[in-house]
């Protein structure tokens, strides 16, 4: 048995004194106690829960779309020492028999840090496509979803879906029990995308990019969300893709607890400058930015964990920082009965910083 201790970040989201004990992969028990009981070292540590990435594409040169188990391996043990020990993984748009395959091989890798699969693409709009291939856009179908379900071993958790396409409201209601839909790559309006929530979908994609702006009079897909209770919205806070104002602006509108942090990263996480490919597509890696020759962005170069400390350093309270890069996250795919807090029972996944977040130690 192992124990932990410094300032926890407890499961009501604020940080006490206290002393962790793992036993195995389960945290064996969670205790608290005063101050004066930490060590001088001790009083300098923050105990987090271990992250969760419920969407990015890839990193160490690898991405999650390669299908093969060098790449899932190189990325899972990326991420891990990174502080990300749950991921969710994005595909792109792609060919069916591409999209199979790549289920097909993830299947193998369940319960090994890898939570499910984020499938971005197919049903996505053309006009608001991002880096996605425009060739293998297709209209939401009830049956591609089971076909690529059963490949992935039940593994898909997440469904990107732009609601405007034909037959998606009949799509979501259809099958939103067994998937979770987010509003994504859309030219939805505001009623259009409320539709779409009434539905069933719960998410929106990496909120303001690849969607109609939200104004005073089109509140489009972020104004729809806002309104409904039941939706989490992702926010890459990478430096690149949201404007600091506009991320102090989102926490306050739809508060801590419906706010999800991604990365967004893609292959060239990790690694120097340079050009890379995501979905079969040239992109462009200067310093921060990773964009296709035309200049869309082309997803993040910048790890969660990275994306969570640059939320704090905007403005973001640590406390709401972390609540959306662990609990909220694990909760989105299924999981915070068992990730995203520090709880007895549950896995024994622990980051270990320094009162300014600089990442020590990870246990998992």
């Amino acid at each position: 048995m192992k124990q932990y201790k410094g300032y926890l970040y407890t499961p009501d989201f604020v940080f006490r004194p206290g002393c962790i004990e793992i036993e195995g992969p389960l945290i064996r028990s969670v205790s608290y106690c005063a101050e004066a009981e930490l060590s001088a070292r001790e009083r300098e540590r923050y105990l987090l829960p271990g992250l969760v990435d419920l969407h990015f594409h890839g990193c160490a040169g690898y991405d999650f779309c390669d299908g093969t188990q060098e790449a899932l391996e190189a990325i899972l043990a990326y991420e891990k020492a990174h502080g990300v020990t749950t991921v969710c993984p994005a595909t792109m748009t792609l060919p069916v028999e591409t999209l199979l395959g790549i289920c097909g091989t993830a299947a193998a890798y369940r319960g090994q840090g890898l939570a499910g699969i984020y499938l971005e693409g197919p049903f996505l709009s053309e006009r608001k496509r991002g880096a996605q291939n425009p060739a293998y856009l297709r209209l939401p179908d009830p049956a591609l979803l089971s076909a690529l379900q059963e490949a992935a071993g039940g593994l898909i958790r997440i469904v990107a879906v732009a609601p405007e396409l034909e037959g998606a409201a009949a799509c979501i209601e259809q099958a939103g029990q067994s998937f979770r839909f987010s509003v994504a790559h859309t030219c939805a309006d505001y009623q259009t995308a409320l539709r779409a929530f009434r539905a069933g979908a719960r998410q929106v994609t990496h909120l303001y990019n690849a969607m109609t702006p939200f104004s005073h009079r089109e509140p489009g897909v972020a104004g729809a969300a806002a309104d409904c209770g039941h939706v989490d919205v992702e926010l890459i806070c990478d430096g690149v893709h949201i404007h600091p104002g506009v991320v102090r602006s989102t926490f306050r509108l739809f508060g801590d607890d419906r706010v999800i942090l991604i990365s967004d990263s893609m292959r060239a996480t990790g690694r120097k400058a340079g050009v890379y490919t995501l979905g079969g597509q040239k992109v462009y890696v200067r310093g921060n930015l990773a964009a296709l020759e035309d200049g869309t962005l082309a997803g993040s170069v910048t790890n969660l964990y990275d994306c969570m400390c640059s939320a704090v350093s905007m403005g973001i309270p640590i406390e709401s920082a972390v609540k959306a890069a662990t609990r909220n996250p694990a909760r989105a795919v299924g999981m915070d009965d068992r990730i995203g807090t520090l709880e007895a029972g549950k896995k024994a996944d622990l980051l270990i910083t320094d009162r300014a977040l600089r990442l020590e130690e990870v246990v998992s």
